[in-house]
């Protein structure tokens, strides 16, 4: 193919030119740099530096009485106020284990630093967040007693501000939703907190948590009984709901159900209600698992990242780009891909599934945390398509916002059917982008690049900012693919006379030492400048023989007179 053959080709081009700006979420990552110093080791766990001693039940729980009144106040004030609600069971009994207030004072420095999600500052955002909710609880619920031993400040402290609140500060009137019996009523002061997702055990998705204030004093106590916040509860023929407006139903039949629960539609029918005894099961698990500290889902996975074992019985492929955010916070999408052929599927249900489990950690050099993440492929495949699907890739993308500088990258993957694990320990440089130099991000070579929804601007997989871009790992596409090209120019220079920047963009693909393919830009076909642009194209790849290949792309500030020439290889196969 030469180049005199390139306008044969669809070259479907979206400019998008926009000023990346740092949000709120990623503001808790644009601390400064923390002068050079003597690196320190990261802290053991807890319990190596521990003698190891046998004790019973009764008497571990007398030396701990024993040893709450040998504690110093601020320690135990520390312990019993300030992470009452974030110190986990094996932390608390590590505590009780420590003889001298050296100890004591070198855990409590390990309690924070294990939790700094930028260790290397001098700043504990973790920290300075905890203080804050408590300060912010003590304020906002205050009732006779401080707003942090309330529970609304429990879970505020433990959980952080929900992502809605639907507040009743006065009551009143109030129409029941159906699962409630429908109806109107009035109620006791009550809000609704709800969390779109939480880790841990029992909880996860649409956490709705509610909270009723039945003495008028406003304190709000966290109830799982939707009838706590019926003022009209123990009022003879008031508050009634559907089937008891209709005579289906006798309002003093709540008062012999668990929950002092309004009959519903499906027991009406002499059925039970499996599906509200199921929901209060659910509710029970939530609640007390939300007075528990996150855990940690993949405890196994975790442990070989700690011990460092390398194994390959499952074999994948990893890349990592870096996109600007702000110049002290680099975006950092890590993508990994796993054949079909390499997980094992089990037939369920007329449909062969898999799942693998994922878990990641970034560390400094020195073995610090600074990220971790996990979570769980599924694949599903449908008989008719399992086949000729076994060579395509399933890919999953974690983007974690990282600071300038080194780290090493530990994944682990574990196909849960066969058991076998996957390892890889790599490094990962983090580059500063010179606000005073020319500079671009990682150019990204994509099976798909496509504008999102605005409600999924800047959140999910693949997403950066408003576009999806999910990238090819290893660059190899088949002729009938359309291949993406994804790219962010920073730091362009702005002309005094234009008021806009003036640049020239080449693109150029060759096969060895022929160019096949060539096509150039300038600021007059660009629909949006700026100081920063992305350029994001698709290249149908009909007309490319087999081959390896060498994408190019030239973009050249004429007002600064700068030029930068990022390039990427890949592959055409049949």
């Amino acid at each position: 193919m030469s180049s005199t053959s390139s306008a044969r080709f669809i070259l479907c081009s979206v400019l998008a030119a926009s000023l990346v700006w740092g949000n709120g979420l990623w503001s808790a990552f644009a601390q400064e740099q923390k002068p050079k110093e003597e690196p320190k080791q990261e802290p053991a766990p807890i319990s190596d530096q521990l003698p190891k001693r046998e004790l019973s039940d009764k008497d571990r729980k007398r030396r701990e009485k024993e040893l709450r009144k040998e504690l110093q106040s601020h320690f135990k004030s520390w312990l019993d106020n300030d992470v009452l609600y974030i110190i986990t069971q094996e932390e608390k009994e590590a505590f009780f284990e420590l003889n001298t207030d050296e100890e004591r004072e070198q855990f409590i420095e390990q309690f924070w630093l294990r939790r700094d999600p930028t260790p290397e500052t001098v700043e504990n955002e973790y920290k300075e967040e905890h203080y804050r909710r408590i300060a912010y609880a003590n304020e906002r619920f205050a009732s006779g007693k401080p707003g942090w031993r309330t529970d609304r400040g429990r879970i505020y402290i433990a959980w952080g501000p929900p992502d809605e609140i639907e507040s009743h500060p006065s009551g009143g009137t109030y129409f029941r939703e159906m699962d409630e019996g429908g109806g109107q009523t009035s109620t006791f002061p009550f809000e609704r907190w709800r969390y779109r997702y939480l880790e841990g055990e029992n909880l996860g998705q649409e956490i709705i948590l509610e909270f009723v204030d039945p003495t008028m004093s406003g304190e709000y106590r966290l109830t799982i009984d939707p009838t706590e916040k019926d003022a009209l509860l123990m009022v003879p023929n008031a508050g009634l709901t559907y089937l008891e407006e209709m005579g289906f139903a006798s309002k003093s039949q709540r008062f012999d159900r668990p929950g002092r629960r309004p009959l519903t539609h499906t027991e009406l029918g002499g059925r039970p209600d499996v599906g509200y005894q199921h929901e209060e099961l659910e509710k029970l698990s939530q609640y007390a698992a939300i007075f528990k500290p996150p855990p940690i889902k993949f405890t196994d996975l975790e442990a070989l990242v700690t011990t460092r074992v390398s194994f390959n019985l499952l074999p994948f492929e990893m890349r990592s780009d870096f996109i600007r955010i702000t110049d002290e916070t680099i975006l950092v999408p890590i993508t990994v891909a796993i054949k079909k052929k390499d997980v094992t599927f089990k037939f369920d249900n007329g449909i062969h599934r898999s799942t693998v489990n994922i878990f990641g950690r970034v560390t400094t050099m020195t073995g610090r945390i600074v990220q971790t993440f996990e979570d769980v492929i599924s694949l599903d495949v449908p008989p008719s398509l399992f086949e000729q699907t076994l060579e395509q890739p399933s890919v999953y993308q974690k983007a974690l916002p990282l600071r300038p500088g080194l780290y090493k990258l530990h994944l682990v993957l574990k196909d849960l059917n066969s058991g076998n694990i996957g390892t890889l320990e790599t490094r990962l440089a983090v580059p500063r982008f010179d606000e005073e130099q020319l500079s671009h991000s990682s150019l990204i070579l994509a099976d798909r690049i496509e504008r999102v929804a605005t409600k999924n601007v800047g959140s999910g997989q693949f997403v950066i900012g408003d576009t999806k871009v999910r990238p090819v790992v290893g660059e190899i596409f088949s002729p009938t693919d359309r291949m993406g090209i994804y790219l962010q120019v920073y730091n362009l220079s702005v002309s005094e006379q234009t008021h806009k920047p003036d640049v020239v963009i080449e693109y150029a693909i060759h096969k060895g030492s022929e160019t096949v393919f060539n096509f150039t830009e300038d600021t007059d076909q660009l629909a949006r400048v700026g100081q920063q642009i992305t350029l994001e194209k698709i290249l149908p790849l009909g007309n490319f023989e087999p081959g390896e290949y060498t994408l190019d792309i030239k973009v050249t500030d004429r007002v600064r007179q700068q030029t930068i020439s990022p390039s990427a290889t890949f592959r055409v196969v049949r």
